[in-house]
């Protein structure tokens, strides 16, 4: 009898575990902006490393998180500032195992070490458009009273 309740604490444990992953992703996509994005975490073993997710965008920020994680930080923050895309391919070899058919991976470079994310193909054309949509002055510091020319 001793062996089934701990049998049953176990199960009522993995339900929990598995509820919290689910409610944990549903309030991150409740949130808007959510898209289906991988990104590669190692580079050790060509083809291999991507690990699934979901980005969010947020402000000047793309937020991804883990697909299967407890965390609710994002594991990588991207900003739009200083970001830029460096190339575009198609998966390849192993890669084509590890994402759908319309995926593209994109080669990013910034401030930070260079990413490869992958996402959809109707994906990258949003994406593309946010990172292009920088506001008005973003890309030149602002001016303050101290700076204008004296008159």
């Amino acid at each position: 009898m001793l062996i089934l309740e701990w049998i049953g604490i176990g199960v009522l444990i993995l339900c929990a575990a598995v509820l919290v992953l689910f409610v944990r992703r549903a309030l991150v996509a409740r949130a808007g902006g959510t898209i289906r994005l991988s990104v590669r975490v190692s580079t050790m073993v060509d083809g291999r490393g991507w690990s699934p997710g979901f980005g969010r965008f947020a402000d000047d920020e793309l937020r991804w998180y883990r697909m299967f994680s407890f965390a609710i930080r994002p594991k990588r923050v991207l900003s739009r500032d200083g970001l830029a895309v460096e190339s575009r391919r198609q998966p390849e070899g192993q890669e084509c195992l590890a994402m759908p058919a319309d995926w593209v991976i994109l080669r990013c470079t910034g401030y930070q070490a260079p990413i490869e994310i992958a996402m959809a193909e109707s994906t990258v054309t949003g994406f593309l458009s946010w990172l292009e949509a920088a506001p008005p002055g973003a890309a030149f510091p602002r001016l303050t009273a101290q700076d204008w020319p004296a008159a």
